[in-house]
């Protein structure tokens, strides 16, 4: 079953690396001025043609960033040759021992824009090659090669690279942390509506793509504000954790099951039609009803409504779908509870129940 702790962190980390880039874009740009004009009057023509290359691809990639869905490809396009461009300003001859002062900016920005594990790989990479490139240049030069200078330098890199990487771990997982609290079901942790919609949502795409069924389960529980009158509202909660637990335990990993609120539920079943999700429905209401929560001495028996919807001949959206999932729900409810209500086109019986 889809779990709600599942989140694609890189997902809902879009907008923040888009924001980074477009900073880096701004300022590729207008150091690529000024270094150009500088090495220009240097005489240092390779290197100014690099920068101007630099300062027109920024250019191109704010205009090709601000209209793109895919945000990962762009800060690849951007941080590689940018990164190589670096590589160049270190390698050509004329550069001074300065310049492998920019090397400490490929941590920090690696890891702004790709995260943990690909900025990791990247800075690993690069900060291999201007070492490289760095002994290559100086290796005989008895003023570079000072133990205590290299050093010290090699220490300075390490922390940034290292400070980089926890910074980013660190963040992904508050990240991720408040999401699925945004997203889960306090009490149950099952998904909550937001997780729900977003994961429709998906699920139908995916279904017309590829010409799949999609089926939805709306169910609620039967008298159950007698139960919280009865025995107190705590053990209410436990009577919904409980049910939760049951379902969670039925449905496949693809499968998504949500709290909508109170004593509701939904459940989204891709790859399956209506015929296959009142099984499924079924199942659930069998499962629910012969296994009563038995806590602390008390056992209390519960059992559920259940209505069933599918994508297509029920309409193309959620709000379709829990329409017709709720009206067959209260049909079953009309019918004595306990049941599960289907389309009426099923069969002549649209409504099962324990003596059906």
């Amino acid at each position: 079953m889809i779990d709600a702790t599942d989140l694609p962190s890189r997902e809902h980390a879009q907008p923040h690396r888009k924001a980074v880039l477009m900073a880096l874009l701004w300022i590729t740009l207008i150091a690529g001025i000024v270094f150009a004009t500088l090495n220009i009057r240097a005489g240092n023509g390779p290197l100014a043609m690099v920068e101007i290359v630099m300062a027109t691809y920024s250019v191109f990639l704010m205009w090709a960033v601000r209209r793109t869905r895919h945000l990962d490809r762009w800060l690849l396009a951007y941080s590689l040759p940018f990164f190589s461009a670096m590589m160049f300003a270190l390698y050509v001859p004329r550069s001074t021992v300065s310049v492998f002062g920019w090397i400490l900016l490929v941590p920090i920005l690696s890891h702004l824009l790709h995260g943990r594990k690909l900025g990791l790989a990247i800075s690993l990479f690069f900060t291999g090659v201007a070492t490289a490139i760095f002994l290559f240049k100086f290796h005989d030069s008895p003023i570079y090669m000072k133990p205590i200078p290299l050093l010290n330098m090699g220490i300075l890199t390490l922390c940034i690279l290292t400070f980089s990487h926890v910074y980013e771990v660190s963040r992904e997982r508050s990240e991720n942390k408040l999401l699925r609290l945004a997203r889960t079901d306090f009490l149950t942790g099952l998904a909550n509506r937001v997780m729900f919609e977003e994961v429709f949502e998906k699920e139908t795409h995916r279904a017309q793509r590829e010409l799949t069924p999609l089926s939805l389960i709306l169910l609620d529980l039967d008298f159950f504000k007698s139960v919280n009158d009865r025995y107190g509202h705590e053990m209410g909660d436990r009577v919904l954790v409980h049910v939760a637990r049951l379902i969670r335990k039925r449905l496949r990993l693809s499968d998504l099951a949500c709290r909508f609120g109170g004593e509701e539920f939904a459940i989204l079943l891709p790859d399956t039609h209506i015929k296959q999700a009142m099984t499924v429905a079924e199942e659930l209401r069998t499962t629910v009803a012969e296994r009563p929560l038995v806590y602390d001495g008390t056992t209390i028996s519960q059992t559920m409504s259940l209505g069933v919807a599918e994508i297509g001949p029920d309409g193309s959206t959620l709000e379709d779908l829990l329409a017709f999932a709720d009206e067959r729900l209260y049909l079953a409810k009309g019918k004595g509870r306990n049941r599960v209500a289907g389309p009426q086109w099923l069969d002549a019986e649209t409504v099962s129940s324990p003596n059906s």
